[in-house]
């Protein structure tokens, strides 16, 4: 038989070892729910993560090669192509940066700049100053050499936009698809192909055979452009005007003398004269016009010359361009 005391000791004993195996469970349970808590992550880094999965990226295709792009683009640069500042203007797109010319944006480009920050001339774009904007993209210019594209590349996926006439549709979808504007763009396209078959009777019966010529006027020499450069692929392509043979044996760009040029003597020329490219002698305009041989022409003396019918900056070989000409072609020539 145990004795009272033996009992009383036994109790006890019972009574520690549960007392202790209850603390146990009880710091297991608080230790569990404070790992969990900690392997949590915080709400702030769950929504930056959430955030760039879902931004992802996007394959777009233009002329022939595919470029990778942000899924989401809004800040566009554009950098010495003049053509997409232009295809922005068409498609309303507010850049964050783009080129200058002369010192600053072109009046033309008034309402797409009114936030850009300048990134310098179009010859030579500032990559610290592209590189701070931070880019979605940049669009570049085929005229750059291999190295300039490089160095835009290392910054932001970088497309470089052709400065032909003849990839202008191509052009201004690729601005399109890289903003959503498709739809916009394709009823712009669509517009223009209608306006230009209206165009074609009121121009054509008249004009058809005779000599149309659209020149640029810059520093003291008369440039010439190719069939296919310039406003030239709406005159002969699009409204179907004969060929000069001097156009046709031109290649890009060609410097005339006045007195090659009168040999020429067109019966209609679309003359383009820019201040910001003759800054050096803005009066140069005004001495061709009191040239004895330049008002000896037959387009000078019939009253057929017409200076600046589109913005003088206009590249010439973009959709605005040849928006902003075919209405003034129509203008001028239509019956």
């Amino acid at each position: 038989m145990k004795t009272m005391k033996q009992r009383f000791w036994q109790f006890a004993l019972i009574s520690v070892m549960v007392f202790l195996l209850a603390a146990c469970g009880s710091s297991k349970q608080d230790g569990a729910t404070d790992n969990k808590t900690a392997s949590q992550p915080e709400s702030g880094q769950s929504q930056t993560a959430s955030t760039e999965t879902a931004k992802g990226t996007r394959e777009i295709t233009y002329l022939g090669k595919t470029y990778t792009v942000p899924e989401k683009v809004e800040n566009i640069v554009v950098a010495g192509s003049i053509e997409s500042m232009e295809d922005a203007l068409v498609l309303d797109v507010n850049l964050a940066g783009a080129s200058s010319v002369g010192g600053g944006f072109p009046q033309m480009f008034a309402d797409i700049t009114k936030t850009a920050t300048d990134i310098g001339q179009k010859q030579q774009p500032n990559f610290e100053t592209m590189l701070k904007l931070k880019p979605d993209v940049i669009l570049g210019s085929t005229k750059f050499p291999a190295d300039k594209t490089e160095k835009m590349e290392k910054i932001a996926p970088t497309i470089p936009v052709s400065h032909k006439a003849v990839d202008w549709e191509a052009n201004l979808l690729l601005l399109a698809e890289l903003t959503g504007k498709q739809d916009q763009a394709n009823d712009l396209l669509e517009q223009y192909k209608k306006d230009l078959e209206a165009a074609k009777p009121k121009i054509g019966a008249e004009y058809k055979d005779k000599k149309v010529i659209a020149l640029r006027l810059r520093g003291l020499e008369l440039c010439l452009y190719a069939e296919s450069v310039f406003f030239n692929p709406t005159l002969y392509e699009e409204l179907g005007l004969s060929v000069p043979a001097e156009i046709a044996a031109t290649k890009k760009q060609e410097i005339i003398s006045i007195e090659k040029f009168s040999e020429i003597n067109p019966d209609v020329i679309f003359l383009q004269f820019a201040e910001s490219e003759n800054k050096k002698n803005v009066k140069i305009l005004e001495e061709l016009q009191n040239n004895p041989i330049w008002k000896n022409l037959d387009a000078v003396k019939n009253n057929k010359v017409f200076i600046n019918v589109v913005d003088p900056d206009a590249q010439g070989g973009t959709f605005w361009s040849k928006q902003q000409f075919l209405k003034a072609a129509v203008e001028k020539l239509g019956s």
